[in-house]
Order: C-alpha cells, then sequence, then structure tokens
C-alpha cells in the first residue's frame, strides 16, 4: 500500500506514457498533480494565460509527433483555456487536457450556487473527441486509461479529463498496478489490407497523369520522406492543402506549392487518379469539386479517421490506415512491380507545362521583392527571413494578411515544421505555438512573423519566453489596422472608389483602424530584446542580431498599410467560401 494523490496517479501514468512536459498556469485546485511533476521526470512550464498552454501544448505535439499535455483548474482556468482547446481540435493536434472541478458532492450537478461551477464536460464535449469526469478516486487509472486510448484513435485532437479537487489532491492508502501503455492502448495503428494495396498501386500504374494530394495527416504520421519517395517512384505531381504545407520540400520540382492557385487547380484538373493522403477535401480545398478539381478523375482515400473517408468527394477505394506505414507498403508494392520505367512523354510534358506555370506565377508575386521603399512592403520580410534563418528554422504564421504575405513569401521545405491556424484561421494562436515549438526545439530559435493585430492578443507572452529561456523570434508587423476586414468594407461600401485609390479615407471605415503600440519597447519592458525596422537595411541587421542575442527577440517592422492591405491572391480566398458548382 502506498500513500498517493489523485493527481500522483496522474502524473505517474503520464510519465509511463513518455511525457515529459506540462504546459499549464498553477493552481490550488490541482497541487497534488503539479506538485508530483516533477518527481517522475516531468517539467511544468507555464504561460501567463491558459489558451497558450493549449497552444503550447498542440504545436509541442505537432513538432515531436508526441502527446501534447496541458492543464487548467476549474471554473475561470478552464474557461481560459477553451479557445485555445477549440483550435487545437481544429488543426488536429493531439492533445490532452486535464482540468480540476470542484469537490464532488456540490458539483456534477451543480447543487446550486457552487462557486467556480459551470459543466465543464459537457461545454467541452461540444467540440472535443472525449471529455468525462472522475467520479472517485479508484476509477483515475481505468478512465486516464481511456482518455489516452482516445488520444491516439483516428485523426487526432483533444481529449479532456475532469477531475475533481478533493480527488485531485486527497491522499489515499492504495494498492495499483500501473499499466504499461501496450496494455491498454494499440501502438501499431491501422494498416492497409493487401488487396488495397495492390489496387492502389495498379490504379497508379494504369494512370495518365497520377497526382498526390497531401494534408496535415502526412506530417502528423511523421511520413515526409515516404511521401517524396513515392511522388518520386510514380513522376507525380504533388499538391497539399494548406495545413498539408510542409509535406514535401517545396524546392523539389514534383511539388505544386499551395500559393500558386491557378496552377494547382490545373495540376488537379488534368489529373485522371488523384491519391489523397491524410486530407480532408474540405472548404479550403474546394471539397475536392469542379471547377477546381476534375469532376470525373478516379479517387484513392487514405485517412486514419474513418468518418471522413468519401465525406466530401466520392472514391473508388476508401483506406483507413497510418500514412505513414501505408506510404511505406505502397513502396513495397511499386519496387515489385517495376515502376522504373520511363515516364511517359505526355506525362512529362503536362509536368513541364504546370512548372512553367508556376515559375510565371512566382515571376509575377516576385515584383514585389524589386519595391524596397520604406515603410516596408510586406512580401520584403518574409522573403528576407527565409533567405538569413536557418532551413530547419521552425516558422510559426499568425494573422490575417500577415499569413498571405509570408505563405506567399516563405519558401517552405521538408526540414522545418510549420505552424499557423490553417483550419481554423485564430488570431493570437501564434504566440502560444511559437513557445511549444521552442520547448520541442530548444537547440535552435523559433521564428514567428505575426501582425500587430494578432500580437495584441497574447503580447505578455514575450515574459514566459524570457522566463523560460525560450529562443523566439516575433517579427510583428505593424499596420496598424485590421487590414484583411478593412478591405472587405471598403469594397463593401465604396468598390469604384476603393479600386481606383486602393484605399479609403479614415472616417470611411468602421473601427477598422488601431492605435500604435511599440512592440519592441513592450519587449525591453519584459527583458527581451527589441529591434524597431522602417527600412530593408535595418531589417536585415535586426533579424541577424535576432539570431546571434540567444534570447527572445521581438522586431517591430514598419509595413506600408496600403500594400499591406492588397495581400496576394485575396480573391481566391473570398472564392472559397463560395459553394463550387461542379460535383
Amino acid at each position: 500500500m502506498v500513500l498517493m494523490t489523485g493527481g500522483e496517479v496522474v502524473a505517474k501514468m503520464l510519465a509511463k506514457e513518455g511525457v515529459d512536459n506540462v504546459f499549464g498556469i498553477i493552481d490550488g485546485t490541482y497541487f497534488g498533480f503539479y506538485s508530483n511533476l516533477q518527481k517522475h521526470g516531468i517539467e511544468l512550464i507555464s504561460p501567463r494565460h491558459e489558451t497558450s498552454a493549449a497552444h503550447m501544448a498542440g504545436a509541442y505535439a505537432r513538432v515531436t509527433n508526441r502527446l501534447g499535455v496541458c492543464m487548467a483548474s476549474n471554473g475561470p482556468g478552464v474557461a481560459n483555456i477553451l479557445p485555445g482547446l477549440v483550435v487545437e481540435e481544429a488543426e488536429g493536434n493531439r492533445v490532452l487536457c486535464i482540468t480540476s472541478a470542484r469537490r464532488t458532492g456540490i458539483m456534477y450537478p451543480d447543487r446550486g450556487g457552487t462557486y467556480q461551477c459551470f459543466d465543464q464536460t459537457a461545454t467541452i464535449k461540444q467540440f472535443a473527441k472525449w471529455s468525462e469526469a472522475v467520479p472517485s478516486f479508484d476509477r483515475i487509472p481505468e478512465m486516464l486509461r481511456m482518455a489516452l486510448r482516445k488520444c491516439y484513435e483516428g485523426r487526432p485532437g483533444v481529449v479532456h479529463l475532469d477531475i475533481p479537487e478533493n480527488i485531485m489532491n486527497t491522499k489515499v492508502n492504495c494498492d495499483l498496478h500501473f499499466w504499461e501503455p501496450s496494455e491498454y492502448r494499440m501502438l501499431e495503428l491501422p494498416k492497409a489490407s493487401n488487396y488495397q494495396i495492390e489496387r492502389t498501386a495498379q490504379l497508379l500504374k494504369s494512370a495518365t497523369f497520377p497526382i498526390i494530394h497531401a494534408g496535415s495527416g502526412v506530417i502528423h504520421a511523421g511520413a515526409k520522406n515516404e511521401l517524396t519517395e513515392v511522388a518520386e517512384k510514380l513522376q507525380a505531381m504533388v499538391t497539399t492543402s494548406w495545413a498539408g504545407r510542409g509535406a514535401m520540400s517545396e524546392e523539389n520540382p514534383l511539388m505544386m506549392p499551395m500559393v500558386h492557385i491557378e496552377a494547382n487547380n490545373n495540376v488537379r484538373n488534368d489529373a485522371d487518379v488523384v491519391l489523397v493522403l491524410g486530407s480532408r477535401l474540405g472548404e479550403t480545398d474546394w471539397w475536392g469539386k469542379a471547377p477546381y478539381w476534375n469532376g470525373n478523375q478516379t479517387v484513392i482515400q487514405v485517412d486514419l479517421e474513418p468518418s471522413i473517408l468519401g465525406a466530401n468527394k466520392p472514391a473508388e477505394l476508401l483506406i483507413q490506415a497510418d500514412i505513414k506505414a501505408f506510404l511505406q507498403d505502397l513502396l513495397v508494392a511499386l519496387n515489385n512491380n517495376d515502376f522504373d520505367q520511363p515516364v511517359d512523354t505526355n506525362r512529362q510534358q503536362l509536368i513541364e507545362k504546370h512548372l512553367e506555370s508556376k515559375k510565371q506565377h512566382r515571376k509575377k508575386l516576385n515584383e514585389h521583392i524589386a519595391d524596397k521603399n520604406s515603410p516596408l512592403n510586406p512580401a520584403q520580410i518574409p522573403h528576407l527571413a527565409n533567405k538569413i534563418f536557418p532551413k530547419n528554422t521552425p516558422l510559426v504564421i499568425d494573422g490575417g494578411n500577415t499569413a498571405i504575405w509570408t505563405n506567399f513569401y516563405y519558401e517552405v521545405n521538408d526540414e522545418m515544421p510549420l505552424l499557423s491556424t490553417f483550419k481554423f484561421g485564430m488570431l493570437g494562436a501564434g504566440l502560444g505555438q511559437a513557445l511549444g515549438a521552442a520547448v520541442a526545439k530548444p537547440e535552435q530559435p523559433v521564428l514567428c512573423i505575426i501582425g500587430d493585430g494578432a500580437m495584441g492578443f497574447h503580447p505578455q507572452e514575450i515574459e514566459t519566453a524570457i522566463r523560460n529561456n525560450l529562443h523566439v523570434v516575433f517579427i510583428v508587423l505593424c499596420d496598424k489596422q485590421w487590414g484583411m476586414v478593412k478591405m472587405n468594407q471598403h469594397f463593401a461600401l465604396r468598390p469604384l472608389k476603393t479600386m481606383w485609390k486602393k484605399t479609403l479615407d479614415p472616417h470611411e471605415s468602421i473601427n477598422a483602424d488601431l492605435g500604435e503600440i511599440r512592440f519592441d519597447k513592450v519587449a525591453e519592458a519584459m527583458g527581451a530584446h527589441g529591434e524597431f525596422v522602417d527600412s530593408i537595411e535595418q531589417l536585415e541587421n535586426a533579424l541577424r542580431t535576432s539570431i546571434s542575442v540567444g534570447k527572445c527577440t521581438v522586431i517591430h517592422t514598419e509595413v506600408d498599410p496600403v500594400k499591406h492591405m492588397w495581400a496576394p491572391g485575396l480573391r481566391y480566398f473570398k472564392d472559397m467560401h463560395a459553394e463550387p458548382k461542379g460535383k
């Protein structure tokens, strides 16, 4: 018999799962948990706001392909973490959230008038994969095992376990057997059958112009190398979802980066067979419909989550499988079927046609790079950062138009983790994501390119970076406006004048302008390094200094507000919100 709090039982079980970091803010309602973390080899890393804890856990999970764990205290703490959990569920990051609740007897159900009480499990259950409350000490092991199983079933997302404070903190004489992970959850994920692998190989072999569409499932599966091998073996072009950027290096000639939107549409329309890997084919993929996709193509869809198979685009072959295992098996089949013959001349001509289209679009985009005026053209910031930061630097993108400029002017490779909220578009999440990425990759700086609006959501996390010695570089693009919304307002209110003048007078917008915050000064007040930039020369020096200084740096960058508002490709983003006409 051993005297243990419920919280220590949880800590010991997480240690057996290989968890080495937990993200959260301390509170007496789960003292029995966090006070036992260090004893079991787990470090507690505390942000300044609980929603950042969720983003840190999600980013850590995405970068490491491990479980991210965050915690929040009952009532206000859980209320604060909710926005972060909503985003991490949407982005499909493997996050376990542990919360405290008021003591048993006054909650579940609320007695009536209970302090700091709301139905935490029911609220989170509305959007998470699973959310339950522990009713008694003896059920902690069983319910945590269940939660951990849910973490690794199907598509990654948020799993929540709620533990009342008296169960979490009270010491109990117990005789518990702590199971190994292999004793309560599958360590091997589902694989494709021999028939499914052989049929996939046959369909791809007989195709005139096969392509691969890669979603974030490729990244979660750690299958970047396998994707590249299969694409090169087939000589098949690869497109990605926005969240799938980085699944294959954009330096590879077979990759069609997502920013070349018309070229992507043409590739997908030319394809007679498409292998969809770990993508939901959702709204930002035009639902897989014409006129953006060939409505008559043969589809093979592979995903870990069975509920998404065939959901948005009809398929010839639907396969529930781990993407990495599937591609490894497919490579064996392709090798056995002798795929080393020369590529069909017609296919090669199509590839060259699409590469020329990409080249011409990039040439058009690069006209912004020739603009070296002050305040800066926004294209200069990601373009120059891409040249100066090491190739494997984790990149976090946050903001409205800032996110668009960064996506269009930062080339993504398969060595760098890329984080954003591609599926939810949440402003301010980048601060917590950058901190989580820095915990995952402590040996190098993490770069976060963020708008001044987004930076205003959680600037206090600069202090978190300093306190935890996290080398994060925040480049803040400052235009003092809600640029993306302002553009929509202008076209809605006075479209002709907007087209003619590119912007309206200040009184012609509705609450779209912001006051100035000198983010470099804010950074210095918290002990970070600050830089103010309004020219290319200053930007280059600031970027190099941010790497060498070895601590959190904030580069306040003045960008031209009109140019920033006219981000590239905006009309395509507007089109994505309309239902495609084809099947």
